[in-house]
């Protein structure tokens, strides 16, 4: 499920947040699995720390926005 990053600045902040949380769970489980059983891709859960640092950049990015928008 990779989003690109124009998609993930179209979406709310709230939108982000949510699926913020739901990566940072997913990397947790994949975590724990890897270190219990190493798979044969080593690289997912790297993959997913990129893709969860791509999502708090966009949400990063929305939230500086908003507020340049107040002032």
């Amino acid at each position: 499920m990779k989003k690109t990053v124009r998609e993930l600045k179209n979406k709310t902040a709230k939108e982000l947040f949510q699926e913020i949380n739901k990566m940072r769970v997913e990397l947790a489980k994949l975590t724990i699995t890897q270190k219990s059983n190493p798979a044969k891709d080593r690289n997912t859960v790297m993959k997913k720390k990129k893709q969860l640092a791509r999502m708090l950049t966009a949400l990063t990015e929305k939230n500086q926005l908003e507020k340049i928008k107040k002032l």
